[in-house]
């Protein structure tokens, strides 16, 4: 099931987008790589793995990601 972002994510990313653009980013990958229960796998190196999955998924890390205007 594809993960799409409601209002509630939405105000949640964009306040922490002000703070910190990567970590609203790697917010998004997480919610994005979730089982329909909410969790995330990964391998023996998690760190790694993430590092590897921001570079593939985000062009720019730190680029306002979500669609403009919503819904």
């Amino acid at each position: 099931m594809a993960f799409t972002p409601n209002r509630h994510f939405r105000r949640d990313y964009k306040k922490i987008f002000r703070k910190s653009p990567e970590a609203a980013n790697m917010l998004l990958l997480l919610c994005e790589l979730a089982d329909e229960k909410g969790r995330v796998h990964l391998g023996p190196d998690p760190e790694a793995e993430l590092a590897e999955l921001m570079a593939a998924r985000f062009e720019n890390p730190a680029a306002y990601q979500l669609e403009k205007g919503g819904r």
